[in-house]
C-alpha cells in the first residue's frame, strides 16, 4: 500500500517549483491532489500531466473567500481534505533601512495570513475526514536571522509560532500541524547566472557540500502528511544539508 493511499491533499503554490515537487510526490504516494495556485495555465498543465487523481483550482491564499471556494471544489471532486501543504510564499530582500511598511504587509499577507486562512478554513473539512495533517512550508529563515532578509524572517517566525499554537489547540481532533524548514534548494531562481558566486560560497558552508533537490523536501512533506508521522505535531523539521548544525 502506498504511503498516502486514500488521502485527499491540497497544495498551495503547487503549479511550479518546490510546490510542484510536493504535488508529484503526494500523487506518486497515492493521494488525490488538489493543485492550487494563482498560475492557472501552469496549474492546469500539471493536473493534465498527472491525470485523474489530480485537479487544479485557482486560489489566492491571501483571500479567505478564495479558500472557501477552493475547499468546496476539493470536497465535491475528491471528498474531505486529509492533508494541507501550505507551500505558497514570497520573499523580498534588501537592507532593513530600505524596507517600507507595505513590503512587510505584502510578505505577511502571503507567508503568514496565507497559512492562517488555509488552516482556519480547512479545519472543518479535516474534522469530517476524522483528522488530518497540515504541513506549513517555512524556511531556515523561520529559525534564524539573516542580514538583508529581515521582514522575510519576521513573516516566517510568525508562521512558526502560529504552527505551534494551532498544533496544540487541534491535537485532540487528530489534526497535526508541523513546519518544514528547507535550506538552499535547487530551483530556477537559485540557478540564475548573476548569483552563481553567492550560491557557491554558500555551498562551501554546507556540511553536505551541495544544494538540496526539491524532491528531497517533498519526501519529508510526504512523511509528515502520512500516518507514519502520527505522533509528530507542533514541530520544526529541517532539510538543509546540515547548515543549522554548524
Amino acid at each position: 500500500m502506498k504511503l498516502l493511499e486514500n488521502k485527499v491533499a491540497m497544495v498551495t503554490g503547487g503549479a511550479q517549483g518546490m510546490g510542484a515537487a510536493h504535488v508529484r510526490k503526494l500523487n506518486e504516494e497515492g493521494a488525490k491532489v488538489i493543485i492550487t495556485d494563482i498560475l492557472e495555465e501552469k496549474g492546469e498543465a500539471l493536473a493534465k500531466e498527472l491525470g485523474a487523481n489530480t485537479t487544479f483550482v485557482k486560489l489566492d491564499v491571501t483571500d479567505a473567500g478564495s479558500w472557501e471556494e477552493a475547499i468546496k471544489v476539493a470536497e465535491s471532486v475528491f471528498g474531505p481534505v486529509d492533508v494541507l501543504v501550505n507551500n505558497a510564499g514570497i520573499d523580498i530582500m534588501k537592507p532593513f533601512i530600505e524596507f517600507k511598511a507595505e513590503d512587510l504587509q505584502k510578505l505577511l499577507d502571503v507567508n503568514l495570513f496565507g497559512n492562517f486562512h488555509g488552516m482556519q478554513k480547512i479545519l472543518s473539512s479535516m474534522k469530517k475526514a476524522g483528522g488530518g495533517s497540515i504541513v506549513n512550508i517555512s524556511s531556515l529563515e523561520g529559525l534564524r536571522g539573516t542580514a538583508g532578509n529581515s521582514i522575510y524572517n519576521a513573516s516566517k517566525f510568525a508562521a512558526t509560532g502560529l504552527t505551534k499554537a494551532v498544533a496544540q489547540e487541534y491535537a485532540e481532533y487528530n489534526i497535526r500541524v508541523n513546519s518544514v524548514h528547507p535550506g538552499a534548494i535547487k530551483t530556477p531562481g537559485i540557478e540564475a547566472d548573476d548569483i552563481k558566486d553567492t550560491v557557491q560560497n554558500y555551498v562551501e558552508r554546507i556540511p553536505m557540500k551541495r544544494i538540496g533537490e526539491a524532491e528531497e523536501v517533498a519526501n519529508l512533506v510526504a512523511f509528515l502528511a502520512s500516518d507514519k508521522s502520527s505522533y509528530s505535531t507542533g514541530s520544526e523539521f529541517i532539510s538543509d544539508g546540515g547548515i543549522m548544525a554548524t
